[in-house]
This record gives structure tokens, C-alpha cells and sequence, in this order.
């Protein structure tokens, strides 16, 4: 069970707060709601009823600072996950956007940086299904990244690349308004 301001994945959304947990009746039926507002997705409001596990096994506690510079040290070790057939490719991908698996999701984003820039790949773009994918990805992971580290989502890109590097920790501040990235 959650609590109003928690901060939490919800799926390809993204980081989300829980801006209230309440009773609505959308249907015929009052049912009791977690309402989240996306953090990085304007003005929007999704509506998850309590008592469904499918939609709450998609609300994901947010990674620590230490499992974050864990996983990114991971990632020159993660060999490329591009599949050639396009049907298997896209299913596997949706897979991996779906089941919330950070690794998999890092994998997914270099997966998709590398071969675009591969002599495979028609001037260095993407084929449309692949851009959402990696779109969906960045913003799950870029998000969860700039909210627990306190920067950017345009810095996420540079921060992984310089702990690739052998970079130093950024300086976090544990001082946060709930359900801003300020």
C-alpha cells in the first residue's frame, strides 16, 4: 500500500506522486483510486483503483542514489539486446518497458543509442516503433534519475556518461518539495 506523496514508476509514465487516495465512481461502482500526477508529463492525472493488481504491480518504488550509481556501473558490461526481426523486437521491447526491470530498461536505451549510430542503421535514424520505444525508456529512466539525484532530465545523459568515465558522485540534496524536481 501507498501513501499520498509517495513518489513512485508508473509505467511508461514515469515518476509520479500520489496526489491522493480516494473513493471514485467512474464506473457504477465507488471504488478507491490512487490518483498520481506525473511528474514530467504537464497537467495530467491517472487514476489506479487500489484493489487492481495489474494496474498496481505497474507503480514502482523509486531506485536509491546508491542502487542508481550501482546500476550505471553496470552497463559497460551489458552487451546490446537488438533484435533483427522487427515482430520479436517489438514484443520483446514492450516486454521490457512493461515489467519496470531497470537493467533492462538501461539495456534497452544503449541498445537503441548504439545501433543507431551502426552502419545497419539508415542515416543514424530510427525506425518509428524503435524512437517511442527509446522515448518511453528515457523518460521512465531519465526521470527516476533526475528526481533521485536532484538534476536535470537534460543531465541524466551526461551524468550516465560520466560515471562511465570513472566521474565523481554528484552532490545530492535530500531537501525536496514533494512532487517537484526542485
Amino acid at each position: 500500500m501507498y501513501n499520498i506523496d509517495d513518489i513512485i514508476l508508473y509505467g511508461t509514465h514515469g515518476v509520479c506522486r500520489i496526489a491522493e487516495i480516494s473513493e471514485r465512481d467512474f464506473t457504477g461502482d465507488s471504488l478507491e483510486y490512487y490518483v498520481l500526477r506525473p511528474i514530467y508529463l504537464g497537467k495530467s492525472t491517472i487514476f489506479i483503483p487500489v484493489n487492481s493488481e495489474t494496474l498496481t504491480s505497474k507503480m514502482w518504488r523509486l531506485l536509491s542514489v546508491e542502487e542508481i550509481y550501482s546500476l550505471v556501473k553496470t552497463m559497460p558490461g551489458e552487451s546490446s539486446i537488438w533484435i533483427e526481426d522487427e515482430k520479436e523486437r517489438y514484443t520483446r521491447f514492450r516486454e521490457i518497458l512493461s515489467c519496470g526491470d531497470r537493467l533492462e530498461l538501461m539495456r534497452l536505451i544503449k541498445t537503441l543509442y548504439l545501433y543507431r549510430k551502426s552502419p545497419s542503421c539508415k542515416a543514424g535514424k530510427l525506425r518509428s516503433t524503435d524512437e517511442k520505444f527509446l522515448d518511453d525508456a528515457e523518460r521512465i529512466v531519465f526521470g527516476e534519475f533526475a528526481h533521485v539525484l536532484n538534476i536535470k532530465r537534460e543531465q541524466v545523459l551526461q551524468f550516465i556518461l560520466k560515471q562511465l568515465e570513472g566521474g565523481e558522485k554528484v552532490e545530492t540534496h535530500n531537501e525536496r518539495v514533494p512532487g517537484t524536481n526542485a
